[in-house]
């Protein structure tokens, strides 16, 4: 692997594939399609087997100084960065496998928007450059604006302006923060801006500005509105990749920016994200327990989901950092399975109305099987990602703040809550209609969507030190970083008396 550029070519190969989509044929733009997220696939796994667990902090470094003007072309990863472009190569060909054939209008440009999605989401994780991170982090909106305005449900112009509006106006902030930061530090490198020791009084003024824009990529409570309606409006691929890589940009950008960058901010605000958090979590998972319609359901248990990954960030422990980031993979494959399990059925009844459905375990029998696992798996059901992903983040927080894990830990009772009563009212109960009746089990096609993704889930389950063995350096490397900061805990225990005392008092008071 020594000098090939993997990275570079992770990102070629989908960008020549977008370009050559608008010149072909529906079919052939599919094929296509299909062919080039298969390819990024196999060069993920390459580019896994190949990363070396506890070796050099960035690896696959490829570095092209000025050929942007003043800013370089620089990618390299860390295992967080590894993670995550493991979770865009793998979701993508089942993208393009849902969508074979429930978009009949434009399906060259739809496919080309969607390698364009995944260009711009891998260089987004790989990015060194700042400005670089920039370019790729932004330009991820307009495929995904695209997609929205276009191919979306019959709402979907609204939608996808406020999906726009919120996400860049967010971003302007941080714009500005970086260009202080590169004129101040005098470089645009990440890593050496990682390491580089802002003054205490600026970093609460930087942490906001990057806040802004990560906390709407989140998205966090209360600027989560926009998710809702562009998940609602999306087609049922955009729901995937929305849910399952677009909104783990603003974990990753906690993770590399506000943590690393400004470490003496985010010690002084982690009140506010527990606050906020906290809020979420109730709050969205007893708003998801009223929807009827089941992709509202489903885009609200996301934002209580994501309030669990920065309770897991900000708990300045391993265990919390770790149980976020698992927390940000895991979420990624089973919200993005469960968007799959309603494209499912809205392809052939054409409703999300949670109330037109029940009965499906009597002639879809598959399904319900799928359906009821990735629910599970949703409510963190041990055996399953989710289990391990909640039990370490809660637990890291724990450490800090037990009023935190205490109103966060609801969210195993009120998931339980929504996502059963979701499930009984879809597949259980009597068959209502001729409709219903009518319906088909998966199809093969379906099933290979889905498969896939049941197995990863278990996999994390089982065995997770697949997934926590690349990224257990770079979780030392930003405690070590950021320990100086860490706020004071509340969950000390005081150490009583050794029992053998306490038992010669009482006797000698016996006496």
């Amino acid at each position: 692997m020594t000098g090939f550029p993997i990275l570079s070519v992770l990102i070629a190969v989908p960008m020549i594939a977008a370009v050559v989509c608008l010149f072909v044929s529906a079919n052939t733009a599919r094929t296509l399609a299909l062919a080039a997220t298969l390819i990024d696939f196999v060069l993920g796994i390459m580019l896994w087997m190949n990363y070396d667990i506890g070796g050099a902090q960035w690896q696959f470094v490829e570095h092209a100084p000025g050929i942007f003007g003043p800013f370089g072309w620089s990618l390299g990863i860390d295992g967080f960065a590894l993670m995550l472009i493991m979770l865009s190569v793998f979701l993508m060909p089942i993208c393009i496998g849902a969508s074979w054939r429930s978009i009949t209008t434009r399906v060259p440009e739809y496919m080309a928007a969607f390698l364009f999605t995944e260009v711009l989401m891998i260089g987004t994780f790989a990015a060194q450059d700042l400005f670089l991170f920039y370019v790729f982090f932004e330009a991820g909106l307009i495929p995904m604006y695209l997609i929205i305005g276009i191919w979306g449900g019959a709402n979907r112009i609204y939608a996808s302006y406020k999906f726009f509006l919120y996400t860049l106006l967010g971003s302007v902030l941080m714009f500005i923060a970086m260009l202080y930061m590169a004129k101040t530090a005098g470089t645009t490198s990440i890593p050496a801006l990682m390491n580089y020791d802002f003054p205490a009084h600026v970093q609460t003024w930087l942490w906001l500005a990057f806040f802004a824009s990560f906390a709407v990529k989140m998205p966090m409570w209360p600027v989560h509105t926009w998710l809702p309606d562009a998940h609602v409006q999306a087609p049922t691929a955009g729901s995937v990749i929305l849910a399952g890589v677009l909104l783990k940009l603003g974990g990753y950008g906690f993770l590399r920016f506000l943590l690393p960058m400004f470490p003496e901010a985010s010690g002084q605000l982690t009140w506010l994200i527990f606050g906020l958090s906290a809020v979420a979590v109730i709050y969205t998972s007893l708003v998801a327990l009223v929807q009827s319609d089941m992709k509202k359901l489903i885009a609200y248990s996301s934002v209580a989901h994501m309030a669990i990954v920065t309770i897991g960030l900000f708990a300045f422990n391993r265990q919390g950092i770790e149980g976020a980031m698992i927390m940000m993979l895991s979420h990624g494959l089973v919200s993005g399975a469960l968007f799959l399990c309603v494209g499912v059925i809205y392809d052939q009844l054409h409703t999300r109305e949670i109330s037109r459905y029940g009965g499906l375990a009597i002639n879809m029998p598959k399904y319900a099987i799928f359906f009821l696992f990735f629910t599970m798996a949703s409510i963190g059901l041990p055996g399953t990602s989710g289990f391990v992903a909640e039990f370490l983040s809660l637990m890291g927080t724990y450490q800090v703040s037990t009023w935190t894990a205490l109103l966060c830990t609801t969210s195993i009772i009120l998931g339980a809550a929504y996502m059963l009563f979701l499930y009984r009212r879809v597949v259980f109960g009597e068959i209502k209609s001729d409709d219903v009746r009518a319906m088909v089990d998966l199809s093969g096609r379906e099933m290979w969507l889905l498969a896939p993704i049941a197995a990863v889930v278990l996999w994390m389950g089982v065995y997770p030190e697949s997934f926590l063995a690349p990224m257990r350096k770079d979780v030392g490397v930003l405690l070590a970083r950021v320990d100086r900061a860490k706020p004071a805990s509340d969950s000390n225990p005081t150490a009583g008396k050794p029992a053998a005392t306490v038992h010669s008092a009482a006797h000698g008071e016996a006496h």
